[in-house]
């Protein structure tokens, strides 16, 4: 009998936690996004250092202004199509992606290839860039600007295809090789 109090006890816990937690990010005025898992630890903060990284494109993306995440921002010309990859740091698909979304970056000259963070917590976007070893440009996004202006669905990681400004394709989904990659942004332009 005791026992069963105390799961009792303990599931009612977890749900008023599990219950907060969805409340908190629903919350009236606050940006819409994906929500962060609680074993990504705990609330995002900007209070963490970022480490440097490349610069990122003049003008921003998609037409958005943005700050570049732990790097100049100005920096080159866009081609005529940008391919932005969308992450956060404690999006494990993102973890997977952001490698070869770098690999097609690398085998696509052609292409201004570029992230976006879509986080608060910059330090900890540019600390996953380093330990996954990507030198992928990125802005930092803390505040939904990227998303919320273009009107994309507020999920990670999402893949957005644009030719001389124009958004062509959105593509919220994980791929699994730049060939994929490749294949999806062939069909777009």
């Amino acid at each position: 009998m005791r026992r069963t109090i105390i799961y009792s006890v303990a599931a009612l816990v977890a749900v008023t936690v599990l219950l907060a937690a969805g409340l908190t990010a629903l919350r009236p005025g606050q940006p819409e996004r994906a929500a962060e898992p609680a074993a990504a630890g705990g609330a995002s903060t900007s209070e963490e250092p970022v480490t440097p990284r490349p610069a990122c494109p003049a003008g921003g993306v998609g037409g958005v202004e943005l700050d570049c995440l732990g790097g100049s921002a100005g920096q080159g010309e866009s081609a005529g199509v940008t391919v932005v990859n969308l992450w956060a740091w404690w999006c494990e698909p993102c973890r997977a992606e952001l490698p070869i979304v770098e690999q097609f970056a690398r085998e696509h000259p052609e292409y201004t290839v570029v992230g976006v963070h879509a986080d608060r917590a910059a330090g900890r976007g540019a600390a996953l860039l380093e330990d996954l070893g990507v030198g992928l440009p990125s802005y930092q996004d803390s505040d939904n600007r990227f998303a919320g202006t273009l009107g994309l669905p507020g999920v990670v990681p999402l893949t957005v295809v644009f030719r001389d400004g124009e958004q062509v394709a959105t593509f919220p989904k994980v791929f699994s090789s730049s060939a994929e990659l490749a294949d999806a942004v062939a069909g777009a332009v």
